[in-house]
């Protein structure tokens, strides 16, 4: 046991020798560029002179596409904050031409979108109360009323929205400026039954997260569940991922596998998907907000 010497207020023993003081600011670093000799090195000489303590760090090089992914958690002194930390970088980050983003303790607000299906806001709404989800749900929007009592019940704002074909634009709209209005850093289409627009895609590029089940590009349109009975599916499972104007084909962050057999007629195949759907789309959402997440051309790195 160590003790270690600091002004009165945080004087502290610890098991594993000097901690942070009580008052520390949490930050995090991501930051992707091509991989050569010093990154790592310029990185942690940076934290060290300015008194940061690395909490975790981890990186991924990718001999394939020559790249380098990092993701660093530290703490230290909270007269830093991400603007004056991006500053500071930037020489650094010019060197080596890197695309970096700092991040404080802020957790990212989210906004959810539903249709009918209820299991994968459910969920979220559970792991949000629970204080696991890693973001914060600021409202719930749908196009469909059925989930009003459970958005309430939750004490969150539920927008009901309608989408007709003459009506989709003006719809669209409407949610680009809920988005503005409520200051929103996540959209999550928990199984939200509308297609969106290429122009809404790129609104939200890289700030909206879909899940949907893994039979695709196979079973498309509806009854999937009864399509995969019909073949007799031995697998069933869950993808999320990002947005992006090419349907159900975004960068993908998470998936869930479940194994099933002949026993599983339609509705037991399309409870167990939506067990994955909904533990799929959590853990992207989790990640996602932790900025676990790096985008790298039409995949990703998920720093778990």
């Amino acid at each position: 046991m160590t003790l270690v010497a600091t002004d009165s207020s945080t004087s502290t023993l610890t098991q594993d020798g000097p901690r942070v003081k009580d008052n520390a600011q949490k930050f995090v670093l991501t930051l992707s560029c091509v991989e050569r000799a010093g990154i790592v090195q310029a990185v942690t000489t940076f934290l060290f002179e300015r008194g940061f303590n690395i909490e975790e760090h981890q990186q991924f090089d990718d001999g394939l596409r020559e790249t380098l992914h990092l993701r660093t958690a530290f703490s230290g002194s909270p007269e830093y904050t991400p603007e004056r930390l991006q500053e500071e970088f930037s020489a650094i980050a010019d060197r080596f031409e890197m695309k970096f983003s700092f991040y404080d303790q802020t957790k990212q607000r989210i906004l959810v979108m539903v249709s009918k299906f209820g299991h994968c806001l459910n969920d979220l709404l559970f792991r949000w109360r629970g204080g696991s989800l890693g973001g914060d749900i600021a409202l719930i929007v749908s196009n469909h009323e059925t989930h009003r009592a459970m958005a309430e019940a939750a004490g969150l704002p539920f927008i009901y929205l309608p989408v007709t074909p003459e009506t989709k634009s003006d719809a669209e709209r409407r949610l680009l400026e809920l988005v503005d209005e409520h200051n929103i850093d996540l959209v999550v289409l928990a199984r939200y039954m509308q297609v969106l627009s290429d122009d809404l895609c790129r609104s939200l590029e890289g700030r909206a997260i879909n899940i949907h089940h893994s039979f695709l590009p196979g079973f498309k349109g509806a009854r999937p569940y009864h399509q995969a009975y019909d073949r007799g599916v031995k697998l069933v499972g869950a993808t999320a991922h990002y947005v992006t104007a090419e349907l159900d084909e975004g960068p993908i962050i998470e998936q869930e596998v479940i194994r099933v057999d002949h026993s599983y007629g339609p509705n037991a195949l399309s409870t167990v998907g939506a067990d994955a759907e909904a533990l799929a789309l959590s853990r992207a959402v989790r990640w996602h907000c932790e900025h676990r997440v790096l985008l790298d051309q039409t995949s990703t790195v998920v720093f778990r």
